[in-house]
Parts: structure tokens; C-alpha cells; sequence
């Protein structure tokens, strides 16, 4: 019998089954692959300092970040990728990159860095998750941490006034989610029929700036005049996710 397959990650709320972006990517490529997981959501029993999740943890290995994880499932031959050619699957790895360069960095600004997002909607509702007192403290680091990440992406020393990148950052996301809505077209999924690692990261990163209410909408509301990606989004959770999804 294989070893039991746990995963520690944010838990959902407005109808996605995560609100954090990486969480999603890996509880989406399992579903897609078919993999055992045991989801263990983050609740008042959390002890870690940090919010490095989501975490997998087996008998013998513990795994973070959604690409060693995801890499950590092919070896134990859960693999949604096996019906990609070699052409399918650089451009799997060339996507991705995409992502993370140009998209990520706004999705981050969205949740973490906007203000207004940032103190009504994203740390209350973080800070509901976790005891107290981390509850007070970990928001306030994974701000930091989030504001950090953007510069870095961005080729700037983190002292570098984030004022500076910023409308370059959202400038390059719309520009991201319209070459994903022209891939994707009128397709199911990125390539074809079956869905794969790239579609479990555009979902994972679409899904919470689609679906969770914030007041500041300037990217949200550009991706919802992308009709197929929101089509891409809300198929992937009636068709992965219906039976776990709870009131959000």
C-alpha cells in the first residue's frame, strides 16, 4: 500500500477550495492526476511561523513549493503530463515562467500590497484561520514577504520604492492574461481535452483574483472581460472541486 500523501495548505472560501494561488496550483494537479491526497486545511491548530505552504508530507519525505511537489507526484507516477509531446511540454515550462515573471507579481500587489485589499478582505481573513497570537503576526510577514517577492521578480533590490514598478507590474499582467486567453482560445484546457500542469497553474493563479470579492478590482476586472479564461476557471471547479467546495 502506498504511503499516504498529506497536504497542509489554505483552506477556501468564495466557492474555490483555496484562496492562496500555490495551494491551488497543487490541489488542482492532483485532481487532475488522480493523486491520493489527504488535505489538511490550516485552522487554529497551526503552529508553523511562517505561511510556507502548501507543505507535503509522506512517511518518509516532507515537500514544499508547488513545483518540487508537483515533481515529487511524477516520481510517484502521477503525471498529468504523459499525453504531451516534447513541443507541449517546453512550452509547459515557458508558460509557467511567463507566469511568474509577468503575472504573479500583480497577483501578489492584489492580495498582499493594495491596501485597501490587504486590510478588509486578505488579513482578516488570513488572520481568521490561525491561533492567536500568530494570528497578529503572520499576516503583517506575509505582506512582506509578498512585497519582497514582486521586487525581486522585477529585478529590483528590495529597498526599491515598490511605487516605481507598480504600474509597470499590472501593465505586464494584462498584457499575461490576454496571451493566455489567445492560447487558450476556444480549448477546454491549454492543450486540448486533458488538462496539465500548465492548466493547474493558470487555474491556481486565475481562480482567487476571479473569485475573491476585493475592493480594489483593477486586474480582477480586466480578467472578467476575458470570457474564456473565467469559463476556464469555473469549469476546472464544477468539474474538480463541486463535492469539496464549501459556502464561501
Amino acid at each position: 500500500m502506498a504511503a499516504p500523501l498529506e497536504l497542509s495548505c489554505w483552506g477556501g472560501g468564495w466557492g474555490l477550495p483555496s484562496v492562496h494561488s500555490e495551494s491551488l496550483v497543487v490541489m488542482a494537479y492532483a485532481k487532475f492526476c488522480g493523486a491520493p491526497l489527504k488535505v489538511n486545511v490550516i485552522d487554529n491548530t497551526w503552529r508553523g511561523s511562517r505561511g510556507d505552504v502548501p507543505i507535503l508530507t509522506t512517511e518518509d519525505n516532507m515537500v514544499s513549493q508547488p513545483a518540487k511537489i508537483l515533481n515529487f507526484l511524477r516520481k510517484q507516477k502521477y503525471n498529468a503530463d504523459y499525453e504531451l509531446s516534447a513541443k507541449q511540454g517546453a512550452d509547459t515550462l515557458a508558460y509557467i515562467a511567463l507566469l511568474e515573471e509577468k503575472l504573479l507579481p500583480a497577483v501578489l500587489h492584489t492580495f498582499w500590497v493594495e491596501s485597501d485589499n490587504y486590510f478588509t478582505v486578505t488579513k482578516p481573513w488570513f488572520a481568521s484561520q490561525i491561533p492567536f497570537p500568530l494570528s497578529l503576526i503572520l499576516p503583517g510577514r506575509m505582506s512582506k514577504g509578498a512585497l519582497n517577492r514582486i521586487l525581486l521578480t522585477r529585478g529590483q533590490p528590495p529597498l526599491y520604492h515598490l511605487r516605481e514598478v507598480e504600474a509597470q507590474i499590472y501593465r505586464d499582467a494584462k498584457e499575461c492574461l490576454n496571451l493566455l486567453s489567445n492560447r487558450l482560445g476556444t480549448s477546454q484546457f491549454f492543450f486540448g481535452d486533458t488538462p496539465s500542469t500548465l492548466d493547474a497553474y493558470v487555474f491556481g493563479f486565475l481562480a482567487p483574483l476571479y473569485k475573491v470579492r476585493f475592493p480594489k478590482v483593477q486586474l480582477q476586472e480586466h480578467l472578467k472581460q476575458l470570457s474564456n479564461l473565467c469559463r476556464f476557471c469555473d469549469d476546472i471547479l464544477s468539474s474538480y472541486f463541486r463535492l469539496s467546495l464549501g459556502d464561501g
